[in-house]
């Protein structure tokens, strides 16, 4: 299916040139009075290299048709990471090159969405945001309001997020899944 490069989003899958691509990064630039540009960082998911390509506003490109399979993630085995379907019970593997983006935001027992290219798996869609529970984290300066100031706290899946003042270790708090952000704290 044919989209204007505009619409391209972060996790997309894209066929370019006989092969799938799926966007990391998308960049809008503006530059001036020149035609508008979008920036793309892409892996090539055959290859697993990296791809930057510039594409113009009026440019069309092509996007994947995959189907997507709830599965829920079990287990890391070395380099692979363990999924099962809910009802059937039927295992899947993916390779670290293949989670690599995901990684900081699966915890056991989550139920994510597998694409599958041709029937075979080629990557994770992850819901827009997740529940994480925060492992360390700095006291909270005495007098900081909540909104005046953030401070780092590393969560169970080692990811590092800016939270307020207010959260301690051990709570649990709700992450944006494409920025990597703090939302609120869940409890």
């Amino acid at each position: 299916m044919l989209i204007p490069a505009t619409q391209v989003r972060v996790g997309m899958l894209l066929e370019m040139d006989h092969a799938l691509y799926r966007v990391m990064k998308t960049q809008h630039i503006t530059p001036g009075n020149w035609r508008g540009m979008v920036q793309t960082t892409m892996r090539n998911l055959q290859s697993g290299s990296k791809l930057e390509k510039r594409f113009r506003s009026t440019d069309k490109v092509e996007r994947a048709t995959v189907d997507t399979q709830e599965m829920e993630y079990l287990y890391a085995d070395g380099d692979q990471y363990i999924f099962m379907h809910p009802v059937t019970y039927e295992q899947t593997s993916l390779s670290k090159e293949m989670m690599e983006e995901s990684l900081p935001y699966i915890v056991p027992n989550m139920r994510v969405a597998i694409d599958l290219f041709d029937d075979r798996p080629i990557g994770v869609t992850l819901p827009m945001t997740v529940d994480l529970r925060i492992v360390t984290t700095e006291p909270g300066l005495r007098g900081a309001t909540a909104t005046a100031s953030m401070k780092p706290a590393t969560t169970e899946t080692g990811l590092v997020v800016h939270v307020p003042q207010f959260v301690t270790a051990g709570e649990v708090v709700r992450v944006d899944t494409t920025e990597g952000k703090y939302i609120e704290r869940v409890s």
